[in-house]
């Protein structure tokens, strides 16, 4: 067991201290050159982490799954090769003998499976972090999926949380990530939600949950449960026959309008957001199936996330700003969730906040146009060092989500527009929300009455900031330039010394592994002095 354990904290340790060193150099080498030979080098570097992650992750299982399913979906931002090296993630894991399985299954039931089963599938049909899903026949004949835990995944989570917890520190030490992000509250919320997988009971309540709460909703269903064989470890559900949402060429198949698609499938979740409630916190394409007729389902509640009535306001305030351009009620939006200080310069934020509703509208980011990326990077990176903002550790998992969600929209539908789908629904809330309910103020008039004629009201700051636009454009280059030459001697310095800090750490989890007590406190030394300087060299 112990070299188990520091045999998978060595591996996992090992390949974030190397992919974040080559993601730094290769950023610090071609800032603000992201032309289209950059771009194809990017590609190919991501690609081969991508490669080599999958590699890893597929070997070792557990915590390492679970975050290269959030990679494999990130279509909006990720290239296309490095989306499908990690594709097999989802629903793909190498699977646990089925002997194994099955002893788990009786040992839950403390009866033969075959007392309540027929038909049992020789092996798994899928196989995910957590569980493995086995299709059966209950004995009245009703096609089921059984859900049955990993033997091993309590042990294997529990060791994958202490390598995270190494990374997280060296995260704090070497990042200026630590003033942003509340690292300990992560780490606990993350221990939360990812363990609360672990028990299927909870997962079948937050099922039928679900089902009741949008039971109106056309063209979305959700699994039937049943109670009487499932348990901790066993779920048992109705068996449906459909194909992940990502799965294209089924879709054009069965001519199923992928536009339609998305947009039924952002109504969907934003409603999880307008009123508060659950949210389904694991939106990747193996756990959205459709069916033939275009019919949605959603499955796998073992991961949500609680959002509350005033959580729910906020998030509303600052997407109806952004939708209107009202970005000083973004801002309030932000203050209300504790992502922003009472001391942040709320103009530097407006700004930056335009900078990238502009840049996403334009379709700058998606065709890498040099100069808005590189200058808006800039921009937001000043803006994490500089400002009091900070990511509250309760909506780390939220927006997770909410990437996976938008990941799996832009395979469906790379042109989707998130911002004209939503306004139509946005505005639909607010009125029955205060005039419904009895509750219209003044103030929600005027709110509605700004959000509708804000786009006129920008006009001539528009206008403004296209004419001088040839201006800050020079001025940035030149000011770039100059920070440039002044950064160079001390980056070779940095390089070197980071270089030498992530060799003797891993020199120092091998001798802890080997038990080489003399090459411990060499490496240890080695590791000290350089991360000391490393720092001194800011």
């Amino acid at each position: 067991m112990k070299r188990f354990a520091f045999y998978r904290i060595f591996r996992i340790v090992w390949m974030s201290v190397k992919f974040f060193t080559q993601i730094t150099l290769f950023q610090r080498r071609y800032k603000g050159r992201f032309t289209p030979s950059v771009t194809e080098k990017w590609e190919l570097l991501v690609t081969k982490q991508a490669k080599e992650y999958k590699r890893i992750a597929l070997d070792l299982g557990g915590l390492m799954i679970k975050m290269g399913q959030f990679l494999s979906t990130r279509a909006d931002i990720m290239p296309p090769s490095f989306i499908a090296e990690l594709e097999g993630l989802t629903d793909h894991v190498t699977a646990v003998p089925t002997k194994k399985a099955i002893e788990l299954l009786e040992d839950e039931w403390n009866t033969s499976y075959e007392d309540f089963l027929t038909n049992l599938s020789d092996g798994p049909i899928a196989s995910a972090s957590i569980g493995e899903v086995y299709k059966a026949t209950l004995k009245d004949g009703t096609p089921v999926a059984v859900k049955i835990q990993r033997p091993d995944i309590e042990r294997i989570l529990s060791v994958d949380f202490r390598a995270m917890r190494i990374v997280i520190w060296l995260l704090k030490r070497f990042t200026p990530f630590s003033k942003q992000i509340d690292f300990n509250l992560l780490y606990k919320e993350m221990v939360d939600t990812i363990g609360a997988e672990l028990n299927f009971l909870q997962e079948l309540k937050n099922g039928r949950s679900f089902s009741a709460r949008f039971a109106t909703m056309s063209g979305i269903r959700f699994p039937v449960y049943y109670d009487e064989f499932s348990t901790r470890r066993v779920l048992v559900m109705e068996w449906i026959e459909g194909s992940r949402i990502t799965d294209l060429a089924f879709l054009d198949k069965n001519n199923i309008n992928r536009r339609e698609l998305s947009e039924r499938l952002f109504r969907l979740f934003l409603e999880q957001v307008l009123d508060g409630g659950q949210f389904h916190a694991d939106p990747h394409g193996g756990n959205i199936l459709v069916q033939e007729d275009g019919t949605l389902f959603l499955i796998d509640f073992g991961m949500i996330v609680n959002i509350t009535s005033d959580e729910a306001r906020s998030i509303l305030k600052i997407v109806e700003g952004i939708i209107f351009t009202q970005y000083d009620q973004v801002l309030n939006g932000l203050e209300e969730m504790n992502f922003l200080l009472p001391s942040a310069d709320r103009r530097v934020l407006a700004d930056a906040i335009e900078s990238v509703v502009k840049a996403y509208e334009s379709n700058d980011l998606n065709e890498m146009n040099s100069f808005v990326v590189d200058r808006l990077l800039d921009d937001l990176k000043e803006i994490v060092r500089t400002q009091p903002v900070q990511l509250p550790a309760e909506f780390a998992f939220l927006g997770r989500a909410v990437s996976i969600f938008v990941g799996v929209l832009h395979v469906l539908d790379p042109n989707v527009d998130l911002l004209a789908i939503g306004r139509p629904r946005i505005l639909e809330w607010a009125k029955k929300r205060t005039i419904g309910n009895g509750t219209f103020s003044k103030k929600d008039a005027q709110r509605i009455a700004l959000n509708v004629i804000g786009p006129l009201r920008t006009l001539p700051k528009k206008v403004t900031t296209f004419l001088e636009e040839p201006t800050r454009m020079r001025e940035y280059i030149q000011t770039r330039d100059v920070a440039r030459e002044r950064e160079r001697s001390r980056l070779q310095t940095r390089t070197f010394m980071g270089i030498i800090t992530v060799l003797s750490l891993g020199t120092v989890f091998f001798s802890i592994w080997d038990e080489h007590i003399p090459l411990l406190a060499t490496s240890v030394f080695f590791f000290i002095s350089s991360a000391w300087m490393f720092k001194r060299s800011k």
